[in-house]
């Protein structure tokens, strides 16, 4: 390993629950000499890279690595990763796919894609204002919220678009049970008539959901093959989505598809 690697290797110590690290520590985990250490980390700082904490003199990511951060978001934004991805999750489904993103109190969709499979197809509209309780966008995303979330939006008037829409709060509490277990929502006919769809929430760099990815699909054509190939890939591909975008998802999130 090159010195360059080496000093890049001692950042990935740092994460979430280890946002700073002592000079020992960073001797222990990368189990190189501590001289070493102590001037990778030195060269790291002149950089910008790390930067030294005011107490105790630990190390903690500096402003360059924000900078770096930026101009990650600015050459690969959200909305041009999942166009590749919404197209690729299409073909693989044959069914429309979209996305949709946090705005405010608002789940809005913000892209979507079609599969020239079928004539008969689930139409979208961009930037249409999404139900949490009534798709599988909003269940997905509402699922992994903070629980003063879940209880403001469960709070509120739920509106019954359809027959089959559920809008009694613990009904849709146990859904949301559901789709922490599996990792993946389902809803059918809650927002359309006669429309299946499945979702997984999208997660920022916090952990948090940003939004959800999601198949919509005529209820006739979703037969228990076409639900296994929708699961699969949507759980697929709503990782690697994650991954792009610099999310993390938690730890209580199911790192397999579910059966």
């Amino acid at each position: 390993m090159g010195t360059v690697s080496k000093a890049l290797s001692l950042l990935n110590y740092f994460n979430h629950s280890c946002t700073e690290i002592g000079l020992s520590d960073l001797t222990r985990l990368s189990g190189m000499n501590k001289a070493t250490v102590y001037r990778l980390m030195s060269e790291l700082q002149d950089s910008g890279f790390v930067e030294q904490a005011d107490t105790d003199r630990s190390y903690r990511l500096g402003p360059q690595v924000l900078r770096l951060a930026a101009l990650r978001e600015a050459s690969v934004p959200i909305l041009s990763v999942s166009r590749r991805i919404l197209r690729e999750l299409s073909e693989a489904t044959g069914e429309t796919t979209h996305i949709s993103l946090l705005q405010g109190e608002h789940l809005i969709s913000l892209s979507h894609a079609y599969s020239r499979q079928h004539a008969t197809k689930v139409t979208m509209e961009d930037a249409e204002v999404l139900s949490y309780h009534a798709t599988s966008s909003g269940l997905a995303v509402l699922a992994f919220a903070d629980p003063a979330t879940v209880d403001d939006v469960l709070s509120r008037p739920l509106l019954a678009r359809t027959p089959r829409t559920i809008v009694d709060p613990q009904q849709i509490r146990a859904e949301l049970d559901k789709v922490r277990r599996r990792g993946i929502a389902e809803s059918v006919g809650g927002f359309e008539i006669e429309v299946h769809s499945h979702a997984v929430p999208v997660f920022g760099p916090n952990r948090a959901p940003i939004g959800a990815l999601a198949v919509a699909a005529p209820e006739a054509r979703v037969t228990g093959a076409q639900k296994d190939t929708i699961r699969a890939e949507l759980f697929r591909l709503g990782t690697e989505l994650t991954d792009r975008i610099g999310g993390i998802a938690p730890a209580a999130f199911p790192h397999m598809a579910p059966a």
